[in-house]
């Protein structure tokens, strides 16, 4: 399972253009710059709860995105499939088929 913070970055990719500008602002500054509610709150001249609020806020409609639209688990379980197709692709050894084998790995990279 993913980290908190790896999942709201996640889910933030996914559905971040559906939050408000405030709520992007925040989650972006916290989740992927790693600033503290305070200096969140210095930077933006609100309060540190405001900023709290606001996450909060943001973070709930994220997940209700994500269990709406599903997108992330589906991401996910696209990704684990392409693994398995990789492991599957270095334990084929025909020589004849090599070209074709990278050719098909290749593809699979995204």
């Amino acid at each position: 399972m993913l980290s908190k913070t790896t999942r709201m970055a996640r889910l933030f990719d996914f559905y971040g253009q559906l939050l408000t500008d405030r709520q992007q602002l925040m989650i972006e500054l916290y989740y992927h710059h790693d600033l503290s509610l305070g200096e969140i709150a210095e930077q933006v001249h609100v309060s540190r709860q405001a900023v709290h609020d606001n996450l909060r806020r943001g973070e709930k409609l994220l997940e209700e995105y994500e269990t709406k639209l599903r997108l992330l688990e589906r991401y996910q379980q696209a990704m684990e499939k392409i693994k398995q197709l990789e492991v599957i692709l270095d334990r084929c050894e025909l020589a004849e088929g090599k070209q074709t084998l990278q050719a098909l790995k290749d593809l699979l990279i995204l």
